[in-house]
């Protein structure tokens, strides 16, 4: 039997101030749930994340600051798709971009004291594994609220709706390698939780979705 694909497009020129208030509280809440997981993975040290990886390799490239590079970069993708794609970048899309980073920073000083390298490793471990779990979990929440996502989330997303024969999860694989393997060229931190992240995340946002959606549907009152 064949499964039907999900794509990420939409038209959602027609939705009403309140929609997009609706909207925007779920993507909220999905962009804190999975920076808890971003800043659970963090914590662990057992690896950046496959896009700071990237982010890493271009500051050292650049000389110029981790969060610099990050904000540039992900202006440059937001201008990119705006001009290159119709229906993928939303209001969301700039709130993703700009208030991820002060999240991290909360969720880091409420946890930072718990777990850290002095941590023992089974709580790392625990903590990487559950931040993968959690990321994925969020970002599907965000996927859903149909209000925009991340500017680097957003290359997958596109890349999988250009992409018909291939499922979501095999794209996200495949971007999440792109930005390790360039990052490390690159001279970006690679480790064990980054490997794990590459081939996690994608198969386990893939297993949200479906599960998000109808929840996330039933408070929106529209179709996805």
């Amino acid at each position: 039997m064949e499964i039907k694909k999900q794509t990420f497009a939409s038209d959602t020129s027609g939705r009403s101030v309140s929609g997009w208030a609706k909207a925007l509280a779920i993507l909220l809440a999905g962009l804190i749930t999975a920076h808890l997981g971003v800043t659970l993975f963090l914590l662990s040290e057992l690896g950046t994340d496959t896009f700071t990886v990237f982010i890493q390799g271009l500051s050292r490239l650049s000389g110029l600051t981790v969060g610099t590079v990050h904000v540039i970069v992900l202006c440059i993708l937001m201008i990119l798709m705006l001009l290159g794609t119709k229906g993928y970048v939303k209001p969301g899309t700039v709130v993703c971009a700009f208030c991820g980073g002060p999240i991290i920073d909360l969720f880091t000083w409420l946890l930072g004291g718990w777990i850290n390298p002095q941590a023992g490793m089974a709580l790392r471990i625990v903590s990487m594994l559950l931040g993968c779990v959690i990321l994925s979990a969020g970002m599907s929440i965000v996927i859903n609220s149909n209000a925009g996502t991340g500017p680097n989330d957003l290359v997958a997303v596109i890349l999988s709706d250009k992409i018909k024969s291939v499922q979501f999860r095999w794209v996200r694989v495949g971007c999440d390698l792109f930005f390790v393997v360039l990052g490390f060229l690159l001279g970006g931190t690679v480790g064990a939780g980054t490997l794990t992240a590459v081939f996690l995340t994608g198969p386990l946002v893939q297993f949200w979705l479906p599960r998000t959606k109808k929840p996330v549907q039933a408070i929106l009152k529209e179709d996805l």
